[in-house]
């Protein structure tokens, strides 16, 4: 399982970095703002958030993030944020990252899981669950 704990020298601050963070159905968000809107609007969809906190100089980071884009086109019943904990520090610290990736799993506005590290599978399975429970009458 691939973690990043420190960051490489700052010379990468590419915004052209950014779109393999997003795409498919992830939204990258770049202020405290925009994921306060997004947390809003999912909890007024009844939508599961998976926020993905990571870095641009992040080897594992990037070697999840394709796979993350996938996983939005599968479940759009979910919604799918990637936060630059460069861009958003003070947040980051806020939600008490301390390696990267690290996928947050709100639900009504409220952590309900966390999973730390570029871990597929974990990722998958996590997700499947949230899936399974969000609609517990409807079968897809």
């Amino acid at each position: 399982m691939g973690l990043c704990f420190s960051k490489v020298p700052a010379d990468e601050d590419e915004p052209e970095n950014h779109p393999q963070f997003a795409g498919g159905n992830v939204t990258l968000i770049t202020t405290k703002n925009a994921w306060d809107q997004k947390l809003s609007e999912a909890k007024t969809q009844g939508k599961v958030v998976i926020a993905n906190f990571s870095a641009t100089w992040c080897g594992p980071c990037k070697s999840i993030a394709s796979y993350y884009i996938e996983l939005s086109e599968k479940y759009p019943s979910l919604m799918f944020l990637t936060i630059d904990v460069d861009e958003l520090t003070d947040f980051s610290t806020q939600m008490d990252v301390k390696a990267t990736p690290t996928f947050f799993f709100f639900r009504d506005g409220k952590q309900i899981d966390k999973l730390v590290g570029a871990n597929k599978p974990e990722l998958q399975k996590k997700i499947t669950t949230m899936v399974d429970s969000q609609a517990p009458t409807a079968h897809k």
